[in-house]
């Protein structure tokens, strides 16, 4: 956008210059906490929630399987006092 002021352009391109290095330096912000995030999860040794839902699954199959292996359980007659 040109206007006949060139006050007005020059300020123009440093404020779309700025905005520009703001982004910028949010973006590297969010990396900086991002990685530092992943540090402190690697070190407590910290399971991802995907791993774990894995597992849950896993889990529920075994006991699928194993329910299948065992015999159906003899009914008990009731006792009578």
């Amino acid at each position: 956008m040109q206007t006949q002021n060139p006050f007005l352009d020059e300020f123009a391109k440093l404020t779309s210059a700025a905005m520009g290095l703001a982004q910028t330096a949010g973006d590297e912000a969010k990396a900086a906490m991002r990685a530092q995030a992943d540090r402190i999860v690697a070190e407590f040794d910290l399971v991802r929630r995907d791993e774990i839902d894995a597992l849950k699954a896993e889990i529920a199959a075994l006991r699928a399987e194993l329910a299948a292996l065992k015999p159906a359980a003899p009914k008990r007659a009731a006792k009578k006092d």
